[in-house]
C-alpha cells in the first residue's frame, strides 16, 4: 500500500477524486429515477416486497422474521419524505445506489487509483444490472454495498496509516448497521477477518482502536440480537425452514461462478477477476493481498451456504476499483498518453455502456411486458431463476408487480357488501405476506376502510389477528373450492387473480368465508409460516 506521502494521496488528489465520485454518482441517481418514472408510466406497479416492507415500516421494531430493521426504517422514512407512490417509496434506494458509485471512486482512490480508474470503476458500477435491478425498488439490497463499502474503505484506509480511531469507529458504524440491515453482512465480516488473519496486515487487529471498532459494531446490533432472544430465534427458524424446503436453487460451483457474469455485467468481469488477480499477486497494488482472500473467502462461505448467486453484491466495488487500477498501471506501462485523462480506456467504456443497454430490460422493465417477450426471444436472453417454483412469461422480479389492483379491488369489493355488523368483525387473510401488504397498502393509499390484513407468513404473523372474527373470512389462498368446504359451512367463490403477466402462484381465488366448521378449529399458531 502506498505510503500517505504519495501524492495521489494528498489533499487536491483527494478533492478531485470526491468531485469525480459526486459526479457519477449524480449520474447514477439521474439514471435511477428516470427508470422508476419510465417504468411506471409503462403500467409497472408496485413489487410484492414492497408492501411488506412498508407494512414492517409501519410495525417498527428493533427485528423481524426475514430481515432487519433497516428496510422497515426506510421504508417509513420513503413514505414520510417523499409520499407513497411507486417513485416516492424508491427514492432512498435510487441514493443508496448512487452512494455505492461514489464510495466505488472513492475505495479507488484509496487504493491508489487516478482519475482513469476512478471513472472506470464509476462506470462499471452504474452498467451493473445488478445494481440497477436493487436500487431500482424498496429494498435492503440497495444498501448492503454501501455499509460493506463504507467497511474496506476504513480497514484500507487503516492500513495506508490514517487516523485508527476515527477509520476503526466508522468500520464499527458501518458494520454494525450493515447488520441491522441484514445478516449476511456476517459472512463478510467474517470473510474480513479471514483476508487479514492470513496476511502480514494481521497486525492492524492488535489495536485498542480495533477492539472500540468491534465494540462500536457489537452495540450497534444488540437490539436486534435481544429481538431474537427475546422472540425465539424467528430468523433462524425462517431460514432452516428455506433450507429444508429447497427455497433457493442450488447451484454448482461452475454455475455460482458464471452467475456472477450476468449478476455483474458480462464485461465487468474484466475488472473485478482482474481486481481479485491483482490483489492476490500484490504487484501492481501492494500489501493489499488480505482484501483479495477476502474475496475467495466470502465466495467459498456464499457457495458452501447453498446461498443466492446475487448475494456476493455488496462485495463488488472494491474490486472493479481494483481492476481498474490494474488496468490503468498496465496502460501506463505500454503509452506515452497523459495518465489523467478521465475516460482512458474509451473503447471498453463504450462497450460497457452500449451492451449495458443490450441487457438493460433484464434489470429494469424498460419494456412492456409484450415487448420484453419479444424482445429476449430474439436476442436469446433468458431471466434466471433464484428461487424454486415456477414463472410465467415474465420473471418474478417484474410479474410480482402485476395483478395487485384487480385483487383489491374484488377484496374490497367484498368487504363494503357486508352489512356494518359484518365489517366490524370479518378478518382479511392472505396466504402470503405481499397480498396481505397489498391489501393494507392500498387500503391506507385509497383511504379506505377495510380492517388490518393478517397473514401467517414471516412477520405478519406475529402482528396477530386484530382481534377479527374467524367465522367470517374474506381469504385470498391458492386452496380449491371443495378443500376449503372441510373448514368452512359456507364458501363462496368472490373471483381471483387472472392476470397473465403476474406469477402462477400469485393467481389465487378469493373467496368469502363463514361459519368454521367445529371439526376444524381455528388456531392462529397453526397458521404460522416462516419461510
Amino acid at each position: 500500500m502506498p505510503s500517505t506521502t504519495d501524492n495521489r494521496f494528498t489533499s487536491p488528489a483527494l478533492a478531485r477524486a470526491l468531485k469525480l465520485a459526486a459526479l457519477f454518482a449524480v449520474v447514477k441517481l439521474l439514471l435511477q429515477f428516470a427508470l422508476t418514472l419510465w417504468t411506471e408510466h409503462l403500467g409497472y406497479s408496485y413489487f410484492r416486497d414492497e408492501f411488506y416492507y412498508i407494512a414492517c415500516g409501519h410495525h417498527l421494531a428493533w427485528g423481524y422474521v426475514d430481515h432487519g430493521p433497516i428496510v422497515a426504517l426506510q421504508a417509513r422514512l420513503g413514505e414520510i419524505l417523499f409520499g407513497d407512490s411507486v417513485f416516492g417509496i424508491r427514492v432512498l434506494s435510487a441514493f443508496a445506489g448512487a452512494l455505492t458509485v461514489f464510495l466505488g471512486g472513492i475505495l479507488c482512490w484509496s487504493l491508489g487509483g487516478r482519475r482513469p480508474a476512478q471513472a472506470l470503476t464509476c462506470i462499471g458500477l452504474i452498467v451493473t444490472p445488478q445494481y440497477i435491478g436493487v436500487d431500482g425498488f424498496l429494498s435492503m439490497n440497495s444498501f448492503e454495498a454501501v455499509f460493506w463499502s463504507g467497511c474496506l474503505l476504513a480497514l484500507i484506509m487503516v492500513a495506508r496509516g490514517a487516523s485508527p480511531a476515527l477509520w476503526w469507529a466508522f468500520f464499527g458504524i458501518c458494520a454494525g448497521v450493515g447488520l441491522l440491515n441484514k445478516p449476511s453482512m456476517a459472512f463478510f465480516l467474517i470473510a474480513a477477518g479471514i483476508g487479514l488473519l492470513v496476511t502480514p496486515q494481521r497486525r492492524l487487529l492488535a489495536s485498542r482502536w480495533t477492539a472500540l471498532g468491534i465494540a462500536l459494531l457489537l452495540l450497534i446490533a444488540l437490539p436486534n440480537l435481544l429481538w431474537q432472544i427475546h422472540n425465539h430465534w424467528p430468523t433462524a427458524e425462517f431460514l432452516h425452514n428455506g433450507r429444508v424446503e429447497g427455497k433457493n436453487l442450488v447451484l454448482n460451483p461452475l454455475e455460482f461462478f458464471l452467475a456472477q457474469f450476468s449478476n455483474m455485467h458480462p464485461l465487468n468481469a474484466l475488472l473485478w477477476i482482474t481486481g481479485v488477480v491483482a490483489l492476490l499477486r500484490g504487484k501492481s497494488i501492494r500489501n493489499t493481498r488480505w482484501l483479495g482472500f477476502t474475496f475467495v473467502a466470502f465466495f467459498i462461505i456464499m457457495y458452501i451456504s447453498h446461498a443466492k448467486d446475487y448475494y456476493l453484491q455488496g462485495i463488488y466495488p472494491a474490486f472493479f476499483a481494483a481492476g481498474a487500477i490494474a488496468w490503468e498501471h498496465r496502460r501506463a506501462a505500454s503509452t506515452r498518453v497523459q495518465r489523467d485523462r478521465i475516460f482512458a480506456f474509451p473503447v471498453y467504456e463504450s462497450l460497457l455502456l452500449l451492451t449495458g443497454l443490450v441487457i438493460l430490460p433484464m434489470s429494469s422493465p424498460v419494456l412492456r411486458p409484450s415487448a420484453w417477450v419479444r424482445y429476449t426471444a430474439a436476442l436469446h436472453l433468458r431471466a434466471k431463476p433464484t428461487e424454486s417454483g415456477g414463472s410465467g412469461p415474465l420473471p418474478q422480479f417484474f410479474a410480482d408487480r402485476f395483478g395487485w389492483d384487480q385483487q383489491y379491488s374484488v377484496v374490497s369489493g367484498a368487504f363494503h357488501a357486508l352489512s356494518a355488523s359484518d365489517q366490524r368483525r370479518v378478518c382479511i387473510f392472505g396466504k402470503d405476506y405481499g397480498e396481505a401488504g397489498n391489501i393494507d397498502f392500498r387500503n391506507h393509499l385509497f383511504h379506505d376502510t377495510l380492517p388490518p390484513a393478517i397473514s401467517g407468513q414471516n412477520s405478519y404473523w406475529t402482528w396477530g389477528t386484530h382481534d377479527c372474527d374467524p367465522n367470517l373470512v374474506i381469504a385470498i389462498i391458492p386452496d380449491t373450492q371443495a378443500a376449503v368446504g372441510t373448514k368452512y359451512a359456507s364458501v363462496t367463490l368472490l373471483g381471483h387473480n387472472s392476470d397473465p403477466y403476474s406469477m402462477p402462484f400469485e393467481r389465487r381465488n378469493i373467496y368469502l368465508l363463514r361459519d368454521r366448521k367445529p371439526g376444524a378449529p381455528f388456531r392462529w399458531a397453526d397458521e404460522r409460516f416462516y419461510y
